[in-house]
């Protein structure tokens, strides 16, 4: 695809992509061939990853295989789940393999697959500032570019308390580096803190080691009241709809907020077999192998503060919710914090900060996506997976990934696709019909 020069020479594009994860991913690979939305994508990252250090052996998805990055949008696309099977010869052996939910890792494979698939991705080359006169220009480490409408798809990075940023090490770290991290962790006292999907996906990879590699003790530590199980029912997955999306989207903000609390574990609870393997794993530990000082679980416990230690290298202090008087101590050879993500920050958008509004924390978007601004309607800056305020729990979520990147293309484009029918359930209340008082 030839891209028209500007009158500065730099090449002008319809759509310029900064981040390449499967937010950005999804969108470059429903716009791949199209003329008429020329189209770059930008990552400073040398390669494709995709929490490349949480990768353990057994890890599934939580989402459906059509949760891909465009089966929802566009079946025929060329990259699709199914494609990537067919394109490798495996896909007789996967349907075969029964497998009762995807390998995260063969899905990490896929998306790798895609994005070196697609000629209008490029890696390695991070993108300086983005400002505004007339279109937008994009300065990078290696040249300066110019589009019509910019889309952020940055993901998202670590977080951890305050408290213990400055602790952060070789011996207490983000679950985010678990994989290259966790070595030589046997006869050692490891504390886990978070009780999230993560935070159990780590701690029975603890309590699975083999021989000499298994740990001393491994104490698990949630603020939650118990390890729940994520709530994958039916109607609970109806939120992850684009109608339902839609709805939520015209709510008041406090509403929202109020919803995102309440529903939190139908996207941040535990997987059922992930559940059950580590209560397998605790039974085998202390009844059939009598080693009952293995596992250590802590739910409905806030930490507090974590120090230097006494009798090891950390010693972690937790209150308990229900005994607010009430503390715990947990020495600690290695602390492993599975606390979540949060937005990266956008500081290449500095130079047109002021012109883009904000609600809270989020820039603040339509219905499509873009960002509200005082620039013209023709010319945009579009979010992914940065929204979650605005647009509920699916917003960081595989499901609406392939629908929130169509809603992209086809602004872009100025095109309408046909939506999928609306959820079963009435979301909204409709007026009484009859005579008006």
């Amino acid at each position: 695809m030839v891209h028209e020069p500007t009158r500065s020479g730099a090449e002008h594009f319809r759509c310029l992509g900064v981040g390449v994860g499967p937010a950005n991913l999804s969108l470059a690979s429903l716009l791949h061939g199209r003329p008429d939305v020329s189209s770059l994508f930008l990552d400073r990252k040398a390669s494709f990853s995709w929490h490349d250090g949480q990768q353990l052996p057994g890890n599934t998805l939580q989402v459906s295989l059509f949760k891909d990055l465009v089966t929802l949008a566009d079946p025929r696309n060329q990259f699709s789940f199914l494609s990537y099977l067919h394109d490798h010869g495996r896909l007789y052996h996967f349907v075969n393999a029964q497998f009762e939910a995807v390998p995260r890792v063969e899905f990490r494979n896929y998306l790798a697959w895609a994005s070196r698939s697609n000629k209008n991705i490029v890696f390695g080359e991070t993108v300086r500032e983005v400002s505004f006169q007339d279109v937008f220009t994009v300065v990078t480490d290696r040249r300066t570019v110019t589009a019509d409408n910019v889309v952020v798809g940055v993901g998202s990075r670590p977080w951890v308390p305050a408290h213990v940023r400055d602790k952060i090490g070789p011996t207490q770290f983000h679950v985010s580096e678990y994989r290259d991290a966790s070595h030589d962790l046997g006869g050692k006292r490891v504390v886990v803190i978070g009780g999230g999907q993560s935070g159990a996906e780590v701690f029975l990879d603890l309590i699975c080691q083999p021989g000499a590699k298994l740990p001393r003790r491994v104490s698990w530590v949630s603020r939650r009241g118990n390890y729940f199980p994520i709530d994958d029912s039916p109607f609970t997955n109806d939120y992850y709809m684009p109608s339902y999306a839609d709805y939520f989207f015209g709510l008041a903000p406090e509403v929202r907020h109020a919803f995102n609390r309440r529903n939190l574990l139908s996207s941040d609870g535990i997987s059922e077999s992930t559940l059950k393997e580590i209560y397998q794993r605790a039974y085998l530990h202390r009844f059939a192998e009598n080693n009952v000082d293995l596992v250590g679980l802590y739910p409905n416990r806030e930490v507090t503060e974590v120090d230097n230690g006494v009798y090891g290298d950390w010693q972690v202090t937790a209150r308990h919710n229900d005994h607010s008087e009430a503390t715990e101590v947990f020495e600690a050879d290695v602390v492993i914090w599975a606390t979540g993500f949060q937005p990266t920050r956008m500081d290449f958008l500095d130079p047109i900060a002021d012109r883009l509004e904000r609600e809270g924390d989020e820039l603040r978007i339509d219905e499509d996506y873009a960002v509200h601004w005082d620039g013209p309607e023709d010319r945009r800056v579009f979010v992914q997976n940065a929204a979650r305020g605005q647009r509920g729990l699916a917003d960081p979520n595989l499901s609406l990934n392939a629908w929130r990147s169509q809603r992209i293309a086809d602004r872009l484009a100025t095109v309408s696709s046909n939506e999928q029918l609306p959820s079963f359930i009435e979301w909204s209340s409709k007026p009484r019909a009859g005579r008006t008082p």
